[in-house]
């Protein structure tokens, strides 16, 4: 039983590690894009066009508006999860972080590999917390409660939310160019490999009421956790992480 307990511990302990790890990324690599002057991704053209009409750091605008997306779960019954309530603080504070250790990038030689850099760490985030399966990014969840409501295809609500914030982040004088092309061409890609890469395997546990109620219990061997699906395009279940952009 103690070994068991071990083993539980352990598989938690790398979940939650993996989850911080790639929700911290996620913000430096947002960071990254935003030093580029390249472009961003859909939800930062918005976080920047905001930042840049009130004058708080993208950052802190990126808190508040996953804050205000998370409350438009009530109405939809969306149960958020640890990894949901993480992404609001931690990635914002992470992209905070990473541009006051960071300056500004001079010269487009230099602009398109911090770019490129950007887009491939945002993919290695998103596998990483993903994997961990804490529940998905307020953003995401907003996805897929739409998708669940409104009986419309993920790929078609997913479609309407960026290019409303896309174009309302552009407005408002957001960076939209190059950047966010190739991110939206190859954050699927990326994000389907990565969380090949870290996809944890499902602990044995042989006595039930496990400390972690996402673990499964059994009796007998656990039941291997089905792969994840690509982040962009699957159909996963409301409790299923994607991007947290």
């Amino acid at each position: 039983m103690s070994r068991t307990t071990a083993r539980s511990t352990t598989h938690l302990t790398r979940r939650l590690a993996q989850l911080y790890a790639g929700l911290m990324l996620y913000g430096a690599s947002s960071a990254l894009l935003v030093r580029a002057e390249l472009g961003l991704e859909p939800w930062g053209v918005l976080h920047q066009g905001l930042a840049e009409l009130t004058g708080i750091s993208i950052g802190v605008v990126s808190i508040i508006v996953g804050a205000i997306v998370l409350l438009l779960w009530i109405p939809m019954r969306q149960r958020p999860g640890l990894g949901t309530v993480s992404n609001v603080f931690v990635v914002g504070l992470a992209m905070d972080g990473t541009l006051a250790l960071v300056g500004e990038v001079d010269g487009l030689g230099a602009r398109i590999p911090v770019m490129v850099l950007g887009i491939v760490l945002n993919g290695v985030a998103t596998g990483l917390y993903i994997a961990a399966r804490f529940g998905p990014g307020p953003r995401d969840g907003l996805m897929t409660g739409l998708n669940r409501v409104t009986g419309r295809s993920i790929r078609l609500v997913r479609t309407a939310i960026e290019v409303a914030v896309v174009v309302t982040g552009f407005l408002l004088g957001g960076s939209l160019g190059a950047g966010t092309v190739l991110y939206a061409l190859a954050i699927g890609p990326l994000a389907q490999l990565f969380l090949r890469v870290f996809q944890l395997p499902a602990p044995t546990t042989t006595t039930t009421g496990s400390a972690d109620p996402a673990l499964p219990t059994s009796t007998t061997a656990a039941t291997p956790t089905p792969p994840a699906g690509p982040a962009p395009v699957a159909t996963p279940p409301s409790g299923q992480a994607i991007l947290p952009q």
